[in-house]
């Protein structure tokens, strides 16, 4: 396996409250709006919700990958994300994020392995790891044919 995966998504404002993201990797677009608390449209998924989501759903694979390797057997795994955005002084922010997994096992003899292997997962998960990373911009603006590079 190669050591270094790049991965891109692109937006698009389209038109009044929403916009478009899509993946290289997918074929589908998500349609988005920002959250209808700041003026967005009910029933799109929001940045907000895809940050979640990204949490969501990479403690699930990683969970999946860390299981099989381990050999651990499981049921079923639900993985629910609660984030709380507050404004603070420097502007609107995610204050916090909590993980509630909920794994099913077959037997009880099979909990506190469980519970181990959820907690490891915890702090392999590259989106929660990612959250923290610094980050890079680089902006360009156009006119017409004239570029501007930051």
């Amino acid at each position: 396996m190669e050591k270094e995966h790049t991965y891109r998504v692109t937006a698009w404002w389209t038109s009044g409250q929403t916009g478009i993201t899509k993946s290289s990797s997918a074929p589908n677009a998500i349609h988005f709006a920002a959250p209808a608390q700041f003026g967005g449209l009910e029933g799109r998924w929001t940045p907000e919700d895809m940050l979640l989501s990204a949490v969501a759903s990479c403690f699930t694979t990683t969970f999946q990958a860390v299981a099989s390797y381990s050999k651990f057997e499981f049921i079923d795994l639900e993985v629910a994300i609660e984030g709380n955005v507050a404004k603070t002084s420097s502007g609107y922010c995610f204050t916090r994020i909590v993980i509630h997994p909920r794994l099913r096992v077959s037997h009880e003899g099979a909990q506190a392995r469980a519970l181990e292997l959820l907690k490891k997962v915890k702090g392999l998960c590259l989106v929660t790891r990612a959250l923290a990373v610094p980050q890079e911009f680089d902006a360009q603006v156009e006119v017409r044919n004239t570029v501007l590079v930051s």
